[in-house]
C-alpha cells in the first residue's frame, strides 16, 4: 500500500539538495531543486550517490521487526532478481518461459494447499492484497450471478470477517460497495469464533474470511470449525456461504510446519486461498499469489481476453503490466529450498519467535499475548495494572538502539490493549534475540527508573 503524498506549494517546492562538497565539479551551476526535475542530467555515478546518502536515514532493514517482508535472499536470487526486472509478466508472447515459472508456481501451491485433482487456476499479483481482492470479487461476482439467475435482488452484498483481517477487506468492501460485517476476536483464543462468523451470515454474504494468520497477533483462525459451522447453516438455511482464505502470512508456514492442519482446499467450502511471496514465501517485495480449488469459481465476466501484446491472453489481476523478477525468484526459493529446505526455515523462525516468547516472560515490565505459536510472531503489551510508561514508549527506547517495534492498539473487543509486535524473519538468530531481549531489559529499566524518579520528585514537592 503506498502512502498519498501531498503537492508542496511554490515557495515549498523551491528547496534545494543539499550535496556533498566532495561532489564539487561533478554537478552543474547553481542548485539541485528537490521537488522539481533538474534542467540538465548528471553523471551516472553522482546521482546514484547523492541519493545513497538521502537513503542513509533509513532505519536497517534487517532489525525492522515491524515489517512481514523479506529483507534478505541469497546473492544468487538477488543476481536471478536484477537479471529479470526487465521482464513483464503479463507479455507471454514475448517472454514464455517467465510465463512458465508462474505456471509452475501456482501448480506448487495447490499441490502444497491440497488442491482436489489438479483442477486448481491461479496466478501471480503484485501482493497479497491485489490477490485478496481477486479473491474477494470472485465471491461477489458468483453471489451476483447466482441470484440474478434465481431472480433475485443483487443490491445489498455483505462479506464475513473477523476484526483481525487486513485493511485490504476494508479498501475491497468500501471500493465495491459490500457491507463489512465484523466479527469480534475472542480475547481467549486471540481469533474468531465460528458462531459468530455464523450470526452474520444471510442470503445477501457473498462468502466468509478466514485469516490464517492474523497480522496484528500472528493467529490462525480455526478455519475447520469455522467450514464445519457453515456446513450447518446451510443444512438448516438451504444457504450456500462459501469461503476464502487469506494466508497471507501462514500459506507458506502451516503447510511445512503443520502439514495435518486442515484449513486448505482439503475443506470444499474453501474456494480460494491467498498468500505473499514476500513474506514468508522469502522473496523481496512484488510478489502475492491466489489459488482457486476448481476453474468454475472464478467467473468467466472477470476475465479479459486481449492481444495487445502481440500474443492471445487471459488477464484477471488489478495490475497490468509489472516486472517478472518476483516471480521467478519465487521459484528460486522454491527449486533452492524443497520442501526440507522451506520446513526447516520455518521451523528455526517459529523456534527463535518462541524462545524471544520465553525470554520476554522474565521481564516484569511485560507481558506475552501471542508467542510464537502459529506464525513467528510474539506479540506483548504493558500489564494493565502498571500504568508508569507505555507500550510505546518502550518502542520509543527501543529505536535508541536501532530496533524497528511497531506499536498499535488491537481491533475490537479489544481495543484498549496496546501492543508490541515482533516478526521474526529468516536470519533471525538466537544471538539477535540476546541483543534485543537485553536492550528490552534496558528499556523497561531505564523507563521505570524515571518513572520512579517522578514519585519521589512529586512526594517531595507534597512533603515540602
Amino acid at each position: 500500500m503506498s502512502g498519498l503524498h501531498r503537492r508542496l506549494t511554490d515557495e515549498d517546492s523551491k528547496v534545494s539538495l543539499e550535496v556533498n562538497p566532495i561532489y564539487v565539479g561533478q554537478v552543474p551551476p547553481g542548485e539541485i531543486p528537490r521537488y522539481r526535475i533538474p534542467d540538465g542530467p548528471l553523471p551516472a555515478d553522482t546521482a546514484a550517490a547523492i541519493i545513497r546518502d538521502q537513503l542513509m536515514f533509513d532505519g536497517n532493514a534487517r532489525l525492522n521487526m515491524a515489517t512481514f517482508c523479506t529483507t534478505w535472499m541469497e546473492p544468487q536470487a538477488r543476481a536471478l532478481f536484477s537479471d529479470c526486472l526487465d521482464r513483464n509478466i503479463v507479455d507471454r508472447d514475448q517472454y514464455p518461459q517467465t510465463a512458465e515459472l508462474e505456471n509452475r508456481c501456482v501448480n506448487i501451491l495447490d499441490n502444497l494447499w491440497n488442491g482436489p485433482g489438479g483442477r486448481g487456476l491461479g496466478c501471480s499479483t503484485g501482493g497479497s492484497s491485489e490477490a485478496a481482492l481477486l479473491g474477494a470479487l470472485a465471491l461477489k461476482f458468483q453471489w451476483r450471478n447466482r441470484r440474478r439467475a434465481a431472480g433475485l435482488p443483487t443490491d445489498r452484498p455483505n462479506l464475513v470477517m473477523g476484526t483481525n483481517v487486513h485493511t485490504t477487506w476494508h479498501k475491497f468492501c468500501r471500493y465495491w460497495d459490500v457491507e463489512l460485517r465484523e466479527v469480534p476476536i475472542n480475547p481467549k483464543t486471540l481469533a474468531i469464533d465460528p458462531p459468530g462468523v455464523v450470526a452474520q451470515c444471510d442470503e445477501n454474504t457473498i462468502g466468509a474470511i478466514a485469516v490464517l494468520g492474523s497480522t496484528q497477533l500472528g493467529m490462525y483462525d480455526p478455519v475447520a470449525e469455522i467450514s464445519a459451522a457453515l456446513d450447518r447453516f446451510q443444512a438448516n438455511t438451504g444457504i450456500d456461504v462459501p469461503m476464502h482464505v487469506d494466508a497471507a502470512v501462514g500459506g507458506l508456514i502451516a503447510p511445512f510446519t503443520e502439514p495435518d492442519r486442515v484449513w486448505d482446499f482439503r475443506l470444499d467450502r474453501v474456494q480460494s486461498i491467498n498468500t505473499s511471496g514476500h513474506k514468508f514465501g522469502l522473496v523481496y517485495p512484488g510478489v502475492g499469489w491466489i489459488v482457486w480449488s476448481h476453474p468454475e469459481r472464478v467467473p468467466e465476466d472477470l476475465i479479459f481476453q486481449t492481444n495487445l501484446l502481440g500474443g492471445e491472453m487471459k488477464s484477471f489481476t488489478l495490475n497490468f503490466s509489472r516486472s517478472g523478477a518476483p516471480v521467478i525468484a519465487q521459484y528460486y526459493n522454491f527449486l533452492r529450498l524443497g520442501f526440507d529446505g522451506y520446513r526447516a526455515v520455518q521451523r528455526a523462525c517459529l523456534d527463535v519467535a518462541q524462545g524471544l516468547a520465553e525470554r520476554i516472560t522474565t521481564n516484569p515490565f511485560l507481558e506475552v499475548l501471542s508467542g510464537g505459536t502459529d506464525v513467528p510472531v510474539v506479540t506483548v503489551r504493558v500489564p494493565p495494572d502498571f500504568t508508569d510508561f507505555t507500550a510505546a514508549q518502550v518502542a520509543d527506547r527501543l529505536r535508541l538502539h536501532g530496533w524497528q517495534i511497531p506499536a498499535y492498539y488491537l481491533p475490537k473487543a479489544m481495543d484498549d490493549v496496546c501492543v508490541l509486535r515482533f516478526v521474526v524473519r529468516n536470519g533471525f538468530t538466537q544471538e539477535t534475540t540476546e541483543m534485543l531481549v537485553n536492550d528490552l531489559r534496558d528499556a523497561t529499566a531505564f523507563l521505570e527508573r524515571g518513572a520512579a524518579a517522578r514519585h519521589t520528585h512529586t512526594l517531595a514537592e507534597i512533603n515540602f
